[in-house]
């Protein structure tokens, strides 16, 4: 536990008060939703904090002088401000406001997306890249007054991100926006510089990623956001992405009421479809991801209620090779249409096997 104190802060209103690293008082209207579930100021910080296995982490921290190189201190450098939300860390003493604190600029960004030599030697400044959390190498890129994430990957990986993101906005899904951008795959900021606070459903559920507990945290929250969760998970199964856990979904808030008042975009599809290989076999036999999104909707009602009244459009041959040409990377198409399109064909045969004694729960 870290011996500090001060307030966290929502742009310049206190919603935390931490005395010698303990809290002491929560704002529940705006504070971070993580304390709504935990008092651990420590682990708060700690969850916003860059990934200190990755290679090109290691040479930020010691090109920006960091002695204290443990989560919570990395992130205490910058204050706690990520890009995503308007929180952040105010020391007692301080006189900092938001406007001191919050990211304009970002000279550190080919370091942590590549490790370049020649941003080692910049001057030390303030970085976004010390609260740029995940596995992968990525940066923050500040173009037109808009934040832009870069990551890293391999050819499968870009196209699987990229694919998922033009299949989602062609089903009408809330999506983030992914392009193809000098080599690295980018997407916008989609809290549109601070305007809402993002909030990982880590927040809410812990590291709890069973669809049950998710869709029952959400639908208590509002049906609509229960809806766009069932669609998310929806496009995971028939897409394969097995890597959705509970720090790459979340909610946004209203930044002045504290107001959940949507789920956050669908983003980070990297690790899904043919990211690790094209599979063995199309017809989805025995295919986890599947399973547990039927075992959702045989063991939950209401998640069977609202998924049939979602109206989602089917996929089709044509629709997959439209997104395909417009990620033009260039893959296997057949192998990518029978894995989707088999994936579809299973969950519809569900509705139509168990419900078809009730004509209003089918796809």
């Amino acid at each position: 536990m870290l011996d500090i104190s001060g307030q966290i802060m929502s742009a310049n209103i206190p919603v935390v008060e931490v005395e010698n690293g303990i809290v002491k008082s929560v704002n529940k209207e705006l504070a971070p939703l993580f304390f709504t579930r935990s008092l651990d100021f420590t682990a708060w910080l700690e969850s916003r904090a860059i990934d200190s296995h990755r290679t090109n982490s290691r040479l930020l921290k010691k090109a920006l002088r960091l002695s204290n190189k443990d989560d919570a201190n990395t992130v205490l450098a910058v204050n706690a401000v990520t890009i995503t939300d308007n929180y952040w860390f105010k020391e007692t003493g301080s006189d900092l406001t938001w406007e001191d604190v919050r990211f304009k600029e970002n000279f550190f960004d080919k370091l942590a997306l590549c490790g370049d030599f020649e941003s080692f030697n910049r001057p030390v400044s303030r970085t976004p890249e010390l609260t740029n959390i995940g596995s992968f190498e990525k940066c923050w890129r500040l173009i037109d007054n808009k934040w832009w994430l870069y990551k890293t990957g391999n050819q499968l990986e870009y196209f699987s991100e990229l694919f998922i993101a033009r299949l989602a906005e062609k089903l009408g899904f809330p999506m983030a926006r992914y392009e193809l951008h000098e080599n690295y795959v980018r997407t916008l900021d989609f809290t549109n510089g601070n305007q809402f606070n993002f909030e990982s459903a880590e927040s809410l559920v812990g590291d709890n990623e069973f669809y049950d507990v998710n869709f029952e945290k959400f639908y208590s929250i509002s049906k609509a956001i229960a809806s766009d969760y069932l669609r998310m998970i929806y496009l995971d199964t028939i897409c394969c992405n097995v890597d959705r856990h509970t720090k790459n979904y979340g909610v946004l808030r209203d930044i002045n009421s504290g107001e959940i008042i949507s789920l956050a975009p669908n983003y980070d599809n990297n690790i899904a479809l043919i990211s690790r290989g094209y599979p063995k076999s199309t017809n989805r036999a025995n295919d986890k991801l599947i399973d547990f999104f039927l075992d959702l909707l045989r063991e939950v009602p209401k998640a069977t209620e609202l998924f049939s009244e979602l109206e989602i459009p089917v996929i089709t041959v044509d629709m997959i090779n439209e997104c395909i040409d417009e990620v033009g990377i260039d893959v296997e198409r057949e192998i990518i249409i029978d894995y989707i399109l088999n994936g579809q064909q299973i969950i519809s045969d569900f509705f139509d096997q168990d419900f078809s004694e009730n004509p209003t729960l089918s796809m």
